[in-house]
Parts: structure tokens; C-alpha cells; sequence
């Protein structure tokens, strides 16, 4: 299949499917021409990258979820600690959810002084200050994002 047939049938925009290519996540077969040729399980690589950028990995994670060859060699250690960590942010959602609906309907006369809203505000904070913390530093130059797909 030709990069304009990859690109109708899955979505993903020709551009991000070059960026895929130098990225070692999928790889053409040849060039005809000005234009790649891709085997047809391409296809199923790509619903891989999609699901596992679903699921919050990186594409560099993603990466190492493919054989040489293409196909698909997930570890399940990584599995489970992806699964894990959605689970903390789950129960994080959760517990964001609760506070935000009684603060919606708590009859203290401002949020300032609701105790549970006060909480949410302090479990907010320290969050927010943790992830700061584990945040690299903000690279300068171009993006290392991949460019949208097209839907």
C-alpha cells in the first residue's frame, strides 16, 4: 500500500506517518517513486501505536513494543506498571470528582470556607508541586511531538 492508502485507511495523517518512519515505529518497504510502500500489517502496528498512546505511553515506550521486524513483542511487566499507574490516576479522578460535586452543592457560604473544599484545594496543590518536581526541564528548539493525525 502507498502512504496515501495507509493514511485513508487508518486515520493517521501522512505526515505523522513519517514521523512514525524516522521514529523506528514503522517501516516502509520501499520508496516508489517520491512515495513509501507499506506491508499491510502496517495496519495493525499503527492500532498498536494508537492503543498503547491511549493508555498514556510514549511513543519512545511504544517503540520497544515491536520486533525488528514489526511485530508486535509487549512486555508484560510494562503492561502492568501502565496499568497500575492509570489506576492511581483513577482513583485521583475519583476522589478530583467527589470534591468538585460538593463544592458544586455545599451550602457554606463560600468555597473558602468549606473544609472540604479546602482539602481539594491542598490535595490540588501537592499534586500539582510533585509533578513539577518529576517534570524535566522544558527543552527549547522543535517539538518532539508527532504531527496531528488526521480524522
Amino acid at each position: 500500500m502507498d502512504i496515501a492508502e495507509v493514511a485513508r485507511k487508518s486515520g493517521v495523517a501522512a505526515s505523522a506517518l513519517r514521523y512514525y518512519e524516522r521514529k523506528g515505529l514503522i517501516r516502509s518497504l520501499a520508496s516508489e517513486g517520491a512515495r513509501r510502500k507499506f506491508a499491510p500489517s502496517v495496519l495493525d502496528q499503527l492500532a498498536l501505536i494508537a492503543l498503547g498512546q491511549a493508555a498514556g505511553f510514549s511513543l519512545d515506550e511504544i517503540r520497544v513494543m515491536f520486533t525488528p521486524g514489526g511485530a508486535p513483542n509487549i512486555d508484560r511487566a510494562m503492561l502492568s506498571a501502565k496499568a497500575d499507574e492509570l489506576e492511581r490516576m483513577v482513583k485521583r479522578l475519583r476522589a478530583m470528582i467527589e470534591g468538585l460535586r460538593h463544592a458544586a452543592a455545599c451550602p457554606a457560604t463560600s468555597h473558602a470556607a468549606c473544609p472540604s473544599f479546602q482539602r481539594l484545594l491542598k490535595a490540588a496543590a501537592a499534586g500539582a508541586l510533585e509533578k513539577r518536581q518529576r517534570r524535566p526541564a522544558p527543552r527549547t528548539g522543535a517539538s518532539s511531538r508527532p504531527p496531528r493525525s488526521g480524522a
